[in-house]
């Protein structure tokens, strides 16, 4: 259970912040962000440190228990030490796995749903067949509200070209070709027959099958080969994590100057935020956010919709 927070009563978080950033940056790895957040990796974990108008926050990771807890010990007496003027409360909680966390409570969850430009038939049903074809696999396909923010985003860049890579019953792939500019063309890469094929009669019900050329094989050779030209508008990843970066780098260095690549599934139902978890996905996506975060070529932001969502902006 390799999370844990805690939040301190305090009308000094900033100055705390800077004390321990620069004390223990001499022992250990400490960064301070220039909106004041801190940093602080000791043995196996790392704790931040946010500072807000009255209290200071602090969050945990580790990749064991024992090492979350040799954190904690770490921040606390450091924190207390440094609060010469006050009496420190430090209260952490119980610790949590990251598989546990929702990113969005149920009740913003249904809100959020309700209150965008409602689907249309063609897309209502095709999540319907998707579910009753797909069954546990249906939380593969992307929500509806995603599905608009693709159509959006598509839109707003005047996509002509556009590339997907993970297409499965096509709903998102429906999403991005109702966004392109007129004679857009929409390269969709999947690998499986099977359920590309429950979304191709819905292309045509909506008049955009014209638009989408459908590769089924490996997306890695599909891409390799597209020109090293800057040719694509925008771009939407969600296929398998271990490949994820690979897939950007494909993707990026052939997206033209204000383009944009969608990256889904950056949290991993929470997961990446935990470091106890240590599978090759796991650390793929963690590798990927990061070097997205530092890729001087694009800017980034990452999003808490669903299973987090990374837009990045080539420069």
């Amino acid at each position: 259970m390799p999370l844990a927070t805690a939040r301190v009563t305090t009308g000094r978080p900033a100055r705390y912040v800077k004390q321990l950033v620069s004390h223990m940056g001499h022992k250990t790895t400490a960064t301070l962000a220039s909106d004041g957040r801190g940093t602080i990796t000791v043995a196996a974990g790392t704790c931040t440190l946010t500072p807000a108008a009255d209290r200071l926050e602090l969050t945990a990771t580790a990749v064991d228990a024992e090492s979350l807890a040799r954190v904690q010990d770490v921040i606390t007496r450091h924190l207390v030490r440094f609060a010469t003027r006050e009496e420190l409360a430090v209260q952490w909680t119980t610790p949590i796995d990251g598989g546990d966390l929702e990113p969005t409570a149920p009740v913003v969850e249904e809100y959020l749903l309700s209150h965008h430009t409602p689907t249309d038939d063609v897309l209502g049903e095709l999540a319907i067949a998707t579910r009753e074809a797909a069954a546990d696999a249906a939380h593969m396909q992307v929500s509806s509200d995603e599905g608009t923010l693709l159509t959006m985003l598509t839109r707003l860049t005047h996509a002509r070209f556009a590339v997907e890579v993970g297409v499965f019953t096509g709903y998102s792939t429906l999403c991005v070709a109702r966004g392109l500019a007129e004679g857009g063309r929409l390269l969709a890469c999947d690998t499986s027959e099977e359920w590309t094929a429950i979304g191709r009669p819905y292309w045509e019900r909506a008049g955009v099958a014209d638009r989408i050329d459908l590769r089924i094989a490996p997306a890695l050779q599909t891409l390799r080969t597209l020109g090293p030209e800057p040719v694509i508008d925008i771009a939407f990843i969600d296929a398998d994590k271990d490949n994820y970066p690979a897939y950007y780098e494909e993707i990026v260095r052939r997206l033209r100057p204000g383009g944009l690549v969608v990256l889904d599934n950056v949290f991993l139902g929470g997961r990446v935020l935990d470091p106890a978890y240590q599978e090759g996905h796991h650390l793929a996506m963690r590798r990927l956010n990061d070097l997205i975060t530092a890729d001087e070529r694009v800017d980034a932001v990452m999003l808490p919709v669903r299973d987090g969502i990374t837009i990045a902006r080539r420069r």
